[in-house]
């Protein structure tokens, strides 16, 4: 492994972002900013990002530049869009877990930052999370005990909960891994799992009606395609009398009821900082990969007053916020 970061070190020394701003006199740094969802759907997190930048003396028009692309849930734009920012020379690429894997099959020496990861080691986007090598670092949300958190939440509003459906994309390596960790923790619970596989957002609607008899509740695994639908999901869910928890807060429109994960807004703040690192001079091989260090658990009180739930006062006052 060791070998193969020198050479990659080697080979891409010429390209690394300053100096491929110093062989372009008057150009001003620029970042590719590459969402895998819509850009309505990133507002809060992009917001968080652009600000970050601004607290740390980079300020969009003036001393840096950010072109940004959507793909909207589709996976063969992340690829069309990194190869893209490889055309236009970017100085560096922030995106989240596929799109740091679309950018890293197209370029060994632009640097990349995922702002939200999976499962960046089994996935191939770094060798590890201490010593990533290469030219891909950034924030994992990895984490085995969150779906069984996300259980024992629905369990104290449901306590009779003996059976769920989960929603993946799974042709998404990461909602697999997921769904195995959400099967895992129903198991432990005694809990029946059915899971809802989609592949694309045609699939949606007809896979809440192989729903089988019985399922109280919706899990909802977070992915690119997912996300880019979380509104007709939280629809079709509502009109099922389920309620569903998520992962991020973000996609409790349009009827969601709960979510517990890491407070997305914070990691891409975060990844201003490793931006900010790598546009002076760092190299994302020596920038070990980090974690969530903040949480959210939301509840959204018009969802449950729909679906006919009373939520325990004691749940109530642990919720970092509660939407009315």
């Amino acid at each position: 492994m060791r070998r193969r970061e020198v050479i990659a070190g080697i080979a891409g020394a010429a390209a690394w972002p300053l100096a491929a701003s110093a062989q372009q006199p008057g150009r001003l740094p620029t970042i590719g900013f590459l969402g895998q969802s819509t850009s309505s759907n990133w507002t809060q997190w992009t917001g968080a990002f652009v600000q970050r930048l601004r607290e740390l003396n980079w300020i969009e028009g003036r001393n840096v530049a950010i072109e940004y692309r959507w793909a909207e849930g589709r996976s063969e734009r992340l690829a069309e869009f990194a190869a893209e920012f490889v055309r236009l020379r970017v100085d560096v690429i922030v995106t989240g877990g596929s799109g740091a894997i679309a950018a890293k099959q197209v370029t060994s020496t632009i640097p990349v930052v995922f702002a939200v990861a999976v499962d960046p080691v089994g996935s191939g986007m770094v060798a590890s999370l201490a010593r990533p090598g290469g030219n891909v670092t950034g924030l994992s949300i990895q984490s085995s005990d969150l779906a069984g958190k996300r259980l024992e939440l629905l369990r104290e509003v449901l306590p009779g909960l003996r059976r769920f459906a989960i929603i993946a994309n799974v042709a998404y390596s990461g909602a697999v891994l997921e769904i195995g960790e959400a099967q895992a923790a129903a198991r432990k619970l005694g809990i029946d799992v059915d899971v809802l596989e989609i592949r694309r957002a045609e699939d949606i609607a007809p896979a809440f009606g192989t729903l089988k008899n019985g399922a109280e509740a919706l899990y909802v695994c977070p992915d690119p395609l997912v996300n880019a639908n979380h509104a007709r999901v939280n629809i079709l869910a509502v009109g099922a009398r389920l309620p569903t928890i998520h992962a991020f807060r973000d996609f409790l429109a349009a009827g969601g009821f709960m979510s517990y994960g890491p407070d997305n807004a914070d990691l891409f703040r975060r990844a201003g900082d490793y931006v900010d690192r790598i546009l002076r001079g760092a190299k994302p091989a020596d920038l070990p990969v980090e974690q969530p260090t903040k949480f959210e658990f939301v509840l959204n009180l018009s969802t449950a007053r729909a679906l006919g739930l009373t939520i325990p006062p004691t749940l109530l006052a642990r919720a970092d916020e509660v939407i009315e």
